[in-house]
């Protein structure tokens, strides 16, 4: 289905225009904590796709909440909607599985042209500079956001940086590391408690079972895919990093992670040869070191990515009257640390159970094909290889 959609056009070009004009208007003070950034710093292209990130997240939010809201895509819609019921009813529940092959992401998708023009339009913003200012309020402008959920969002986007500083500094210890990372959590809780998800694992079912699940996955292969694949570089270069500084015979290994990134990312329109997620990325499984290292952290940053994905298939779900009423239920739902939790196991199996090699494969080890289906002696191997590191 080709349809023309000059709204949609306008909307990623207002947002384009909308990071510029941050960039252009904070100056030289609003740049100054970008200056002094241990990331900045240390890994300045890193620290450039972070803020990319966020801007291209909400971007792509609006892009999905402005294809649904198109006329000219009922007909699409109502199909989409037909298929997500239909899951739903053969299933018990709308999600279809770890790893589901249902919608390969090279293939066409629902919408057609329309998803491949907004998928080119994103990996464009991907490329460009972007203010700290612009990541900043990159949630709070968005159009498809109620107020809550760009609180939690921004909130925890700012929490992720933190983290990603203290872990790039070199000049610190990991006592030191341990230490300011504890003080960066408390900080998380305590200076917007209203806004902070939990510390702890929350069940997994909360993005892949929920009433909307698979949304963005079935209406938006592309789009879905390009967000796990930002996912994947964050957890992939925090891997990186922390590994290098344990281990040295792995130092200045963030240079293969973003040559991965890359390779995953492929063309603008999405066609690459390399495997891209098609599943969402866990800190056990991409970023392993990592979760050793700072284990409350990682469960906050996993809590924030599923939180994501719940949203985004809400968004992306066609035909929703009640959308915002069921973004701010769900964020809600992700900021309460005593219903619907897991305890540290279940929360590693489910990390782990759609297999590294669908969450976009390891950030520097090697594996060729999915683990999943193998023996369990090749399966003790290959976790040996992938999850053990530098104690």
């Amino acid at each position: 289905m080709a349809i023309r959609n000059k709204s949609l056009e306008r909307i990623l070009k207002r947002r384009l225009a909308f990071a510029v004009g941050v960039m252009l208007c904070a100056g030289l003070a609003t740049t100054a904590s970008a200056q002094t950034s241990a990331l900045a710093e240390e890994f300045p292209e890193v620290a450039r796709l972070y803020n990319a990130f966020d801007v291209t997240q909400a971007a792509f939010l609006d892009a999905m909440a402005e294809i649904n809201a198109n006329p000219e895509t009922m007909q699409a819609r109502i199909e989409v909607q037909m298929q997500l019921d239909m899951a739903k009813d053969m299933n018990g529940h709308a999600h279809m599985g770890h790893g589901s092959s249902d919608m390969p992401m090279n293939m066409g998708s629902p919408y057609g042209e329309l998803e491949i023009q907004a998928r080119i339009a994103l990996a464009r913003m991907l490329r460009q500079n972007h203010s700290d200012a612009a990541a900043k309020n990159a949630f709070s402008a968005s159009a498809s956001l109620p107020e809550n959920v760009w609180r939690v969002l921004s909130w925890g986007r700012k929490f992720e940086r933190g983290i990603a500083n203290i872990f790039a500094d070199d000049t610190t210890s990991r006592t030191q590391k341990r230490t300011a990372v504890e003080v960066a959590i408390e900080t998380y809780l305590t200076e917007d408690a209203r806004h902070a998800v939990a510390t702890v694992p929350k069940h997994a079912d909360l993005y892949l079972a929920h009433e909307h699940a698979d949304g963005a996955k079935t209406a938006f292969p592309r789009l879905s895919s390009l967000m796990w694949t930002n996912q994947w570089l964050q957890l992939a270069s925090l891997e990186a990093i922390v590994v290098g500084q344990l281990d040295s015979q792995f130092a200045g290994k963030v240079p293969v992670t973003l040559e991965r990134y890359w390779a995953k990312i492929g063309s603008d329109t999405g066609m690459t040869v390399y495997p891209a997620p098609v599943d969402m990325p866990s800190a056990p499984a991409i970023a392993p070191a990592f979760y050793s290292e700072a284990p409350k952290a990682a469960m906050i940053i996993d809590n924030l990515n599923r939180l994501k994905a719940a949203v985004a298939d809400i968004i992306a779900y066609p035909n929703l009257e009640n959308r915002d009423e069921l973004l701010e239920a769900v964020a809600d739902e992700f900021t309460k640390d005593d219903v619907n939790i897991s305890d540290e196991m279940e929360y590693l199996l489910s990390a782990l159970r759609g297999g590294i090699f669908n969450q976009g494969g390891p950030a520097l080890g090697d594996l060729g094909r999915s683990e999943r289906n193998r023996s369990r002696d090749a399966m003790d191997m290959v976790h040996t290889m992938i999850m053990s590191g530098p104690q």
